[in-house]
């Protein structure tokens, strides 16, 4: 995983005076949702054009009456688009390159923006070698608990990291599109990798949490908390507010990293339970060390 620009070879004064030189672009977005909808507030408040298409054509009604976006996105207008930002589930992102893709010509940089990016990275690349345009996996890191355009925020993407999948690595003419492109928004970094390797890190630092979240709140004592709870709690159960839709199907697709990130955390909580059963202090007290030492090691020692 390496910075784009580590790639470029541009430095932090060279940044910001691209930064300064951003040029107005056409954006169209599928998918206005929380994620699709933040980027369309983005780059309708950076001043660019936005075009935009939802299932539910209601909301998209209410998005252009809200003014963060311009128009309908259509197989019309695809080609007028400097940038497509694909932002609805997988299968529905698969759907939409196979079945728009002969629309969408050479022009437009089409991203997705799923969770996770082996499955739909080969059928993006698959589809733009066949119709002739450029697709690049995505994934914004960033979001909230909550879904939908009401809950969408221009300044979402400001400071958080961006993931890209490109079909290569050493295409400087593209990287420096994409990081023009993605400007608007604000992203602290683009960090450039291979589909493999996000859907290993993202079953770890992403879809493990909404596992556990998930479970943690099923006991039956969570009715009973209020009163003796505070930032434990709240942390741990903050993304419990999941799409069962969304990421279920994220699940699965990633469920050979994410079933080996759930058995080694029952293994380290079966350690632990077993210790405790045995009333075995010392070696409790070494467990909840290692998980430490772990944490200090990998964040820092600062608190």
């Amino acid at each position: 995983m390496t910075d784009i620009n580590t790639i470029l070879g541009i430095t932090g004064k060279e940044q910001e005076q691209t930064q300064e030189e951003e040029k107005q672009f056409t954006v169209g977005i599928l998918g206005i949702g929380l994620i699709g909808g933040s980027f369309a507030k983005a780059y309708h408040a950076a001043g660019h054009k936005v075009l935009a298409d939802d299932s539910d054509k209601q909301m998209l009604a209410f998005a252009k009456i809200s003014g963060a976006v311009d128009g309908e996105l259509t197989r019309e207008n695809y080609k007028d688009c400097d940038l497509i930002l694909i932002c609805v589930y997988p299968q529905a992102s698969i759907d939409f390159l196979n079945q728009e893709g002969p629309y969408i010509g050479e022009h437009p940089i089409v991203i997705d923006c799923c969770g996770t990016k082996r499955v739909l990275t080969t059928a993006g690349m698959d589809a733009a070698e066949k119709y002739g345009f450029t697709f690049v996996g995505g994934h914004p890191m960033a979001g909230t608990q909550y879904a939908g355009f009401k809950h969408a925020k221009k300044d979402m993407y400001k400071g958080a990291p961006m993931v890209i999948v490109p079909p290569r690595r050493d295409d400087i003419t593209l990287l420096m599109r994409i990081k023009e492109l993605l400007a608007p928004c604000g992203f602290k970094g683009i960090t450039v990798t291979y589909a493999d390797k996000h859907d290993k890190m993202i079953a770890f630092t992403s879809q493990l949490a909404h596992v556990v979240s998930s479970a943690y709140i099923k006991s039956p004592t969570a009715g009973a908390h209020k009163g003796f709870s505070a930032g434990s709690y709240k942390d741990m159960t903050r993304v419990a507010w999941l799409n069962p839709e969304m990421w279920s199907e994220l699940f699965i697709e990633n469920k050979d990293y994410l079933l080996h990130e759930i058995d080694t955390l029952m293994k380290n909580i079966t350690d632990i339970r077993e210790a405790l059963a045995a009333e075995d202090r010392e070696g409790l007290i070494k467990l909840l060390e290692e998980g430490k030492n772990c944490k200090k090691e990998i964040d820092g020692s600062v608190r």
